[in-house]
């Protein structure tokens, strides 16, 4: 019990401010050398943030600690067009342009890790995501005629992690994850004639739930000038958020996706990387969210096991980064990556609370090495605006687009020791 109340005060201490939302509610990149080439990784570990993307990747980075912060700032709205009075089994929503509050917040990350000797090393990387944080005013009522509505999800992730490189060159590497999350919801009353329970759907505050699984990695030296790696991370099966059991469905259920990265790293210009990775997100795998909103909110209650979701589908996201070591104290870095957003064009109603609809992001970094100790690197990101249009399945005639862009940056601090 003193473990678990421990472990609550560090995750709150290193929880973002709000959820990041990128490739659906994944970050674009872990770490801001990571993320300053779109995220790639998996085959090229440069610090020790690196159990994010390879666990096997802390094999190669030696003795260091990493510290950094990012702002993020999105910007969140839908418009209605068209619409009529409510009538039995219609939901209809007030038509005009909504923009969601909150545009700026601050995520921190951490790493360490130690090189035993051996081919062995042990680190702890702390990191970061989300996606599902809106806020719209009652205004009018408020979307869903409930007042101020919206909702807010953080995640952290506690990553403990053993890497080996058991022949020259070659690693793997396992991460027993430990990750926590908090969730609110408000103003979804309107709902409670679809929900098994009413008094958990919504304005119950923040709830909170501990979750756990592992990633496991493997990194290698390839070809003199290419490298390769890949990892694969379980679904990481969470408690649930009780206050809100009328909501998720599995009455309250709310685990995190399993994921894959694969990629590999190219050194055949001398003083430069370019690195090409592929991410795969299975969100279908989680009810609460890969479950449709149609037909499933007629046919089961909210809560239940097949209630309705947000109707995400699975994520791949192509990840390309470049870096050049311009001499021995400066290095550049830039990265574009791509992700059919997951959000089908029927399931825009619920997806108001979450419209993780990004796909391209743009960005660019460095790192100065001031000695061959102290580093300080930074990253700065942007996503150009992505909407997605589609029919309000419960209000015939009225139409629905959600639209978001981001912009971010970040700074870290490096310490080899």
């Amino acid at each position: 019990m003193r473990f678990k109340l421990a472990l609550g005060a560090f995750a709150l201490a290193t929880l973002p401010t709000t959820a990041l939302a990128t490739n659906g509610y994944f970050s674009h990149g872990y770490g801001t050398i990571s993320a300053g080439m779109a995220g790639t990784g998996a085959a090229l570990s440069q610090d020790s943030m690196a159990a994010a993307t390879n666990p096997a990747g802390m094999a190669f980075v030696g003795s260091r600690i990493d510290g950094g912060l990012e702002v993020f700032s999105p910007r969140r709205r839908y418009t209605v067009e068209g619409g009529a009075p409510n009538t039995p089994q219609t939901f209809y929503l007030a038509p005009g342009k909504v923009s969601s509050e909150n545009k700026a917040f601050f995520i921190p990350h951490f790493g360490y890790n130690r090189d035993l000797g051996n081919g062995h090393s042990l680190g702890l990387s702390i990191f970061a995501n989300g996606g599902m944080n809106t806020e719209y005013s009652g205004d009018n009522g408020g979307t869903y005629g409930g007042g101020k509505a919206g909702v807010n999800l953080e995640q952290v992730f506690i990553a403990p992690t053993w890497s080996w490189e058991f022949s020259e060159g070659q690693a793997l590497g396992i991460s027993p994850l430990i990750a926590y999350q908090r969730f609110k919801a408000e103003g979804l009353r309107n709902f409670s004639g679809f929900s098994s329970n009413p008094d958990a759907l919504t304005n119950n505050g923040t709830d909170d739930a501990w979750g756990y699984g592992i990633q496991i990695g493997w990194q290698g030296q390839v070809s003199e000038t290419l490298r390769a790696g890949a990892s694969w991370r379980t679904i990481l099966d969470m408690e649930e958020f009780d206050r809100y059991e009328g909501l998720f469905a599995e009455q309250g259920g709310f685990d995190i996706p399993q994921m894959f990265n694969a990629g590999v790293a190219w050194s055949g210009i001398q003083d430069h990387w370019i690195l090409l990775d592929v991410q795969h997100v299975r969100y279908s795998d989680i009810n609460s969210v890969g479950n449709p909103m149609m037909p499933n909110l007629m046919q089961a209650p909210l809560g239940d096991d097949q209630g309705a979701g947000f109707g995400w589908d699975d994520m791949t996201i192509v990840k390309l980064g470049w870096q050049w070591q311009q001499d021995n104290t400066q290095t550049w870095r830039a990265g574009v990556s791509y992700g059919k957003q997951p959000i089908r064009d029927e399931e825009v109603l619920f997806n108001i609370l979450a419209p993780g609809v990004q796909e391209w992001h743009f960005t660019g970094g460095f790192t100065h090495h001031f000695s061959e100790s102290l580093e300080a690197s930074g990253m700065a990101f942007y996503s150009p605006r992505k909407s997605v249009r589609g029919d309000n399945p419960m209000g015939p005639g009225q139409e629905i687009e959600l639209s978001m862009s981001q912009m971010g940056a970040s700074f870290s601090v490096g310490w080899r020791y």
